[in-house]
């Protein structure tokens, strides 16, 4: 199942996506009356023979970040994919002096809840606070089900599913103040969306991630590819604190990010960002850079 929140006919509705027939078929409005309605589904963790009504063209309907809200911080991974952590590594922009390019262990670090941003909404950032905002396409875990201790074994039983995100960093933060967060969690940069797919309809080794700018393409990876896979990220944070239904694991990015470039290809105001992956979708998000109060 492919599930995601729209605006349809001046209403916000909850639609399951068929990609194939190219329709949005709407769940009944008493399933949208909640303030974060699919959070609410996830949570009640019932999400068959669900009552539905109108169906629509998806060219006809506008998708929203699939959660009203955030429940809490996104749990990111930096450098899980080889090559981006080598690049990572070389750019200039690593504050972690010392470390090596290929993490031992699962790298996390968080973005606020305020960053969240719909799949077609501006990226937008102070060029007088931050020159140097970058795109990170990635594939983001959902969960469907608290847990707390889980082995790698068990860790898929507790995924709701997959979503697309972009992980937009403002790298001069990211180096200035020696740490991940700060340069993560400007407002708007998590693009989310534009829909959520249940577990068994993305298999990793079939899942091709990719990133354009101004429709050049700078990403392209398989989601099989990462360093370390989603079952043991889970296990991992889990080990730490335990996991709510609805929390985001944001996976990690593939090489091709603005900072591997020599110069740097830092966004730009105008610039048109699209993440897309195998079934779920993409992101389309204009730059807006602008003056506080402009």
């Amino acid at each position: 199942m492919k599930i995601g929140r729209c605006l349809w006919k001046t209403q916000i509705r909850l639609a399951m996506i068929n990609e194939g027939q190219g329709t949005a078929t709407f769940l009944a409005p008493s399933l949208t009356q909640g303030a974060n309605p699919l959070l609410d589904l996830i949570t009640a963790g019932n999400t068959t023979g669900l009552p539905t009504t109108d169906v629509a063209a998806l060219d006809e309907v506008q998708f929203l970040a699939p959660f009203s809200q955030l429940r809490r911080n996104v749990f990111a991974v930096g450098k899980n994919y080889r090559d981006h952590a080598a690049e990572f590594d070389r750019s200039g922009f690593n504050a972690t002096t010392g470390a090596a390019a290929i993490p031992e262990y699962p790298q996390f670090f968080s973005k606020a809840t305020t960053t969240l941003s719909g799949p077609h909404d501006p990226i937008r950032f102070d060029p007088s606070h931050t020159q140097s905002v970058d795109y990170e396409g990635e594939i983001g875990v959902v969960i469907g089900k608290t847990c707390r201790h889980v082995s790698p074994d068990d860790a898929m039983d507790h995924v709701f599913g997959y979503v697309l995100l972009n992980d937009v960093t403002a790298r001069d933060l990211q180096k200035r103040h020696a740490q991940w967060h700060l340069g993560k969690s400007l407002d708007t940069f998590c693009p989310l969306g534009p829909w959520i797919a249940t577990r068994d309809e993305i298999q990793p080794q079939d899942c091709l991630l990719r990133t354009w700018v101004n429709e050049e393409q700078r990403q392209a990876a398989q989601f099989s590819d990462l360093i370390f896979d989603v079952p043991t990220l889970i296990s991992t944070l889990s080990q730490a604190l335990t996991l709510l239904p609805g929390d985001i694991i944001a996976t990690g990015t593939p090489v091709g990010v603005g900072i591997g470039f020599s110069p740097p290809r830092f966004l730009r105001d105008g610039d048109v960002v699209r993440v897309a992956a195998t079934g779920l979708g993409e992101l389309c998000n204009p730059v807006v850079a602008r003056e506080a109060g402009k």
